[in-house]
């Protein structure tokens, strides 16, 4: 992993072991792949509280913001 990967998955550990594997594993699976704007909106999704992540990824809410809704998407996608 170069420097950046390596801070965006100590970003992604938030110590709520469900979280922190949906988003490790984006960051592991897809992260490589995905499109420069779609970086970019996981990394501001990172700075969401975690009660917000929460509520988008393990309580079925969908954010109002449609890029962050296609990311949700995404990370609740099976590999």
């Amino acid at each position: 992993m170069d420097e950046q990967t390596r801070k965006l998955a100590w970003r992604c550990r938030r110590g709520m072991k469900e979280l922190d594997l949906l988003l490790v594993r984006y960051l592991r699976h897809r992260y490589v792949a995905a499109s420069g704007a779609e970086r970019e909106a996981f990394e501001q999704f990172l700075e969401l509280p975690d009660p917000d992540l929460v509520g988008y990824l393990m309580a079925g809410e969908t954010p109002d913001d449609p890029r962050f809704a296609a990311l949700c998407r995404e990370l609740l996608r099976p590999n």
